[in-house]
């Protein structure tokens, strides 16, 4: 395909090939100017595969691309695409339906959602050991090298001021939503429960980019001004890159949340269904929902190689707006199996389809899918992690690398939390008010203040990493046959060396942070890991930051602290102590 989808001259251009298999292959590209020049594959284990040929300035008159096997491949034409390039600069507004969001053109086919796959591959691409972060999705959604479907309408749709700071559970709605109006897919939402004591979340108020407001005639649901069916033309909403961008900010962040992703697997009235634990399932665009209600988006796989274990990188977002990647593992997604709390794991969106009888736009069953999988695949937690970690390794690891490995993961969790502490500092040295704490378990999932500088959720993320790691030495003892153990040494023997390699690591790796008077101060990881029984209660953005790291009454690292919880604040903290202490978020 190319991109924009109606090139012009002098304007930026690219032609993508994407496959589900990896193929020795390049893209050429002739055109009637005599110019010739070749794209590349990008990195990654995939699948979806993708080769990206950018033109810079595009000329007038008839491109052709051809998509050709290596030579070791035979040199066959895989594929070919004749591009016509535009005299003329394609118009400058985007007109708008009527009601609808945008109009349905195409349906989600394989093809599409390898598609789709690869746009959020590419987007949040980076060299595999590192873990980029952004200020918000907008940064990423405009940058050109990352967005190759930027202004892909040609009506300069992607320079609109509307910024995007979708929360966790908002991404992969964003994501898809931005995806499907570009090419015009169809796209639905649902409104969801996050469920209670009495069962799991379920969804209704179903809608879709043909029908967006389907509750509008009973009185549940108020229409923007742009829906009005009096609304006179010529008005600011005709511009539908605007509109889009107001909904996504507004209509579909205030409908969606992480319940949706915690549905019954069974439960066809979904946005989501789970997907078996296979490479292709598991690709980008799939999401992890976890029993607590945070939802990451995956965006890359990294094979595993002689020195290094296989990975799984995801993206999420934050409430202060922050993007940012991370790997698998079991601090960062949280699996648990509670018949109340919904199915958690691994899924993907169901694709939108017209039904052939109504001609209405629906959510597709489960038997239409070929990847579904019931609630029943995992096999337990450990049967969970077991299986996830031997698809992304398949063969044996060195237990001295899965243990650094896992310390690296743990590291960079810390090196995150630094993040949200200092933007609580930042909060606390600006604000005068104190900011105010939820009741119960809505300290892990309300709005405001609290939400963007309270840190409950990481923190008890962070609590279950440390036991994690200190508990890996036995890990590789319990399960011997998944790792290279060393050659004369027995598994007794090998336990014992990766509980002295662990204390060393520890003691070795630092960190610093800032104080509440702005100098910085420095930490082990072996104070986090040791100072876990205080971390218990350091979420609170109202403490300063040194009791938010856990400091010692009376040290010189405390010495600078001056700010502390109001005393209610404090006592109800003390009451809700167990749910850190034994690593579980309440039920709602």
């Amino acid at each position: 395909m190319v991109s924009p989808e109606h090139p012009t001259r002098g304007r930026p251009f690219r032609v993508l090939a994407v496959t589900d298999r990896r193929i020795e292959g390049f893209l050429l590209l002739d055109s009637d100017a005599g110019v010739s020049s070749t794209g590349s594959m990008d990195e990654g284990a995939g699948p979806p595969f993708l080769w990206i040929l950018p033109l810079d300035d595009a000329k007038p008159g008839r491109t052709r691309v051809s998509f050709t096997g290596s030579a070791s491949c035979g040199g066959h034409l895989l594929a070919d695409l004749e591009v016509m390039v535009g005299d003329r600069a394609a118009p400058r507004a985007l007109p708008a339906p009527r009601k609808a969001l945008w109009p349905t053109h195409r349906s989600w086919t394989p093809i599409y959602e390898n598609l789709y796959s690869a746009w959020v591959a590419h987007l949040f691409r980076g060299p595999a050991g590192e873990l980029p972060s952004w200020g918000a999705l907008e940064e990423v959604i405009s940058d050109r090298s990352r967005n190759f479907l930027f202004d892909h309408l040609g009506a300069a749709e992607d320079e609109q001021k509307t910024a995007l700071r979708p929360d966790c559970a908002d991404l992969p709605y964003f994501l898809r939503a931005y995806f499907s109006f570009k090419l015009g897919l169809p796209f639905g939402w649902s409104r969801c429960s996050r469920g209670d004591s009495a069962g799991p979340p379920t969804c209704g108020g179903f809608a879709t980019n043909e029908d967006p407001f389907p509750d509008v005639d009973s009185g549940a649901q108020t229409a923007p001004p742009w829906a009005d069916p009096e609304r006179p033309p010529g008005g600011p909403w005709d511009d539908n890159a605007k509109r889009i961008r107001e909904m996504l900010r507004t209509t579909l962040a205030d409908a969606v949340q992480s319940g949706a992703g915690r549905t019954r697997a069974e439960d066809e009235e979904s946005d989501y269904y789970p997907v078996v634990l296979s490479r292709d399932s598991i690709r980008p665009g799939t999401i992890f929902a976890d029993p607590y209600g945070h939802v990451l988006v995956v965006g890359a796989r990294v094979d595993q190689t002689p020195s290094s274990a296989g990975a799984l990188l995801a993206v999420d977002a934050q409430p202060d707006g922050t993007v940012s990647r991370k790997r698998f593992w079991r601090g960062n997604f949280l699996f648990a199996i509670d018949p109340v709390l919904g199915s958690a794991g691994f899924k993907r969106f169901r694709p939108i389809v017209r039904d052939r009888a109504s001609g209405h736009l629906r959510r597709a069953r489960s038997a239409e899918l070929a990847d579904y999988s019931g609630s029943d695949q995992y096999g337990g937690v450990e049967g969970f992690y077991d299986k996830v970690e031997d698809l992304l390794s398949p063969e044996p690891l060195d237990p001295a690398q899965a243990l650094l490995s896992t310390l690296q993961a743990l590291d960079e969790q810390v090196r995150a939390r630094v993040i949200s502490v200092e933007n609580g500092r930042r909060f606390l040295a600006g604000s005068p008010a104190v900011a105010d704490m939820p009741d119960g378990e809505k300290i892990f999932e309300t709005m405001g203040a609290w939400e963007d500088f309270a840190t409950p959720s990481r923190d008890l993320r962070l609590l279950i990493a440390i036991d994690v790691v200190l508990a890996l030495p036995e890990s590789v003892v319990r399960r011997p046959d998944r790792f290279k153990m060393p050659s004369g040494r027995s598994v007794t023997q090998v336990g014992a060396d990766l509980q002295q390699l662990l204390a060393g690591q520890l003691a070795d790796r630092s960190f610093t942070y800032v104080r509440s008077d702005g100098s910085e101060w420095a930490l082990k990881l072996k104070d986090v890991v040791d100072r876990r029984t205080p971390l218990e209660m350091a979420y609170n953005p109202n403490d300063c930051v040194e009791a938010r790291w856990g400091a010692p009454p009376g040290s010189d690292e405390s010495s600078t602290c001056h700010s502390h919880a109001p005393a209610e604040q404090v006592a109800r903290m003390v009451d809700y102590r167990a749910w850190f202490h034994e690593r579980r978020r309440p039920p709602r």
